[in-house]
């Protein structure tokens, strides 16, 4: 790990070629949304534990060594998977915060001086593949 290097408490799911940063709490549900992202045609970087590292105007995600490949499917056990990485990130979603508007206003989170957009917590269904959808296009695709 370089100085600019920080270890998180996320993971890290790259779909469409760009990462999105899944941040929280222990037992928020970051390894779930990860699997459910996954099996929507995502591929894990990172469990529990993301390095993630400036370059230029970008944020670069990487998996620790110890991790790689290994995500945990609570009351299942550990899985392993072929990981991908490292991956630029376009998006965090924050599950310490739920969002509470039916139209939410846009969020932004900032790691190492860089903004990203960031989705809040939403205890809905769809909530994956809104994610998914959003990752896979354009990301303009919000009014």
């Amino acid at each position: 790990m370089t100085a600019t290097t920080e270890n998180l408490h996320a993971s890290c799911v790259a779909i469409a070629g760009r990462g999105v940063l899944i941040l929280g709490p222990s037992g928020s549900g970051k390894s779930a949304l990860a699997l459910q992202l996954i099996a929507l045609g995502g591929a894990l970087v990172a469990d529990d534990r993301t390095d993630v590292s400036r370059d230029g105007n970008k944020l670069i995600a990487s998996v620790p060594a110890n991790i790689r490949g290994l995500i945990e499917a609570r009351h299942v056990g550990l899985l392993r998977l072929a990981d991908h990485g490292p991956v630029s990130l376009s998006l965090t979603v924050d599950l310490s915060r739920t969002e509470e508007n039916r139209l939410p206003e846009r969020h932004e989170h900032q790691i190492q001086g860089i903004t990203l957009p960031c989705f809040h917590k939403c205890d809905s269904a769809h909530f994956p593949a809104a994610i998914h959808l959003y990752m896979s296009s354009s990301m303009d695709h919000l009014i």
